[in-house]
């Protein structure tokens, strides 16, 4: 197992990169530590791909470099990076069985038979083909291949770090939560350094311990899935999180005051000048629809999802959801709505700002 440390990295698959918008990924330095369990989350190409082909070996930067642990393994191969990775679709050789799969990887690098049955039988169970290990992986549907891809990618315990690029896709939806959760014990037992990339939040925010979250080629922030939901460090990830995500509000920052549509909101805390496209930021778990207290709010629809309804209107113009709990009365009287002052986030040009101090003391 190893740290895995990126300097000054930046890669553009154009030959001859002359502006910024040239690179499918920005230069950026980032340290995974030795034994973390990561996600890198974003949308359909924001960087995920190009970031993990990086640190496999698949691909070299345009510039920077790639460290494991102490060592440079910038022009290593992917074969002496001693890593394992799981792509998005299955890898499996059709003529052999389950089992031959499975410890293809063990068998290559003359590990003890007695030991290879053992793993085998260990990573079957995980993945749930202990009654599969005998037939051939031709035939095979495409869930059950991926799942020996899974199981291949887990199998070695010596690995500086297991990379997984979308690995569930072909996964039927109830086969997806038990493979995540057997991740995580994997995780726990062997403590290797994992890189999970996802689209999918639900898949990031329960694998991992940390979530990476990329947009435009960049890692815009790195966190915990709470920090990630309460601090969102740039409006892209308010808005990817979440379900629905962050509501933005254009606004006008004074103090400890937020000014919208010329209506005064509090904030929870204090603020020096805040200048450029400034907008507040709040959660709909944290917005609450009341008969006249708050900003103007127009109705539009009410979503009922099981456990609490979503209900969706505008305020100045701009969209606003609020959450509310199931059996909640929703009518004409309810006009306007507030906001917890506290959990309002300050954004200058899609980046949070942060405060300067607390309403009645300082930071």
């Amino acid at each position: 197992m190893a740290q895995i440390t990126l300097q000054n990295l930046a890669h553009s698959y154009l030959s001859n990169p002359k502006s910024e918008d040239d690179y499918a990924l920005k230069e950026m330095d980032h340290v995974w530590q030795d034994g973390g369990a990561y996600a890198l989350l974003g949308s359909s190409g924001c960087g995920k791909t190009t970031l993990l082909n990086l640190i496999s070996g698949l691909l070299r930067p345009s510039q920077g470099r790639v460290l494991f642990g102490d060592q440079d393994v910038t022009d290593a191969e992917t074969a002496a990076r001693n890593i394992a990775q799981v792509f998005q679709f299955p890898v499996v050789y059709d003529t052999m069985t389950v089992r031959d799969n499975l410890a293809f990887p063990l068998r290559n690098r003359g590990m003890d038979a007695a030991y290879i049955q053992a793993r085998v039988a260990q990573i079957a169970a995980m993945i749930g083909m202990e009654a599969m290990l005998d037939r051939k992986a031709r035939g095979l549907t495409a869930d059950a291949k991926q799942k020996i891809s899974l199981g291949r990618g887990m199998v070695r315990e010596d690995v500086n770090a297991i990379l997984f690029d979308e690995p569930l896709t072909v996964i039927d939806p109830h086969m997806k939560w038990e493979l995540r959760t057997q991740l995580k014990q994997l995780h726990r037992e062997f403590g290797h350094t994992m890189i999970y990339v996802t689209h999918d939040q639900t898949e990031a925010l329960t694998f991992a311990d940390k979530v990476v979250v990329m947009y435009d080629g960049r890692v815009v922030q790195m966190g915990t899935p709470e920090e990630l939901f309460e601090t969102p460090a740039h409006t892209f990830v308010g808005y990817f999180i979440g379900s629905p995500g962050m509501n933005l509000l254009e606004a006008e920052i004074r103090g400890n005051t937020a000014m919208v549509a010329g209506q005064p909101v509090a904030l929870g805390a204090g603020y020096g000048p805040v200048t450029g496209r400034v907008q507040i930021g709040i959660r709909p778990e944290y917005a609450v629809l009341t008969a006249g207290d708050g900003l103007p709010f127009t109705l539009r629809r009410v979503e009922d999802v099981g456990r609490h309804r979503i209900i969706r209107g505008e305020v100045a113009g701009a969209t606003v959801n609020v959450i509310a709990p199931e059996g909640m009365a929703v009518d004409a009287s309810l006009t306007h709505v507030r906001f917890q002052p506290e959990r309002i986030n300050v954004y200058a040009d899609d980046w949070r700002v942060a405060p300067v101090g607390t309403v009645g003391g300082a930071a």
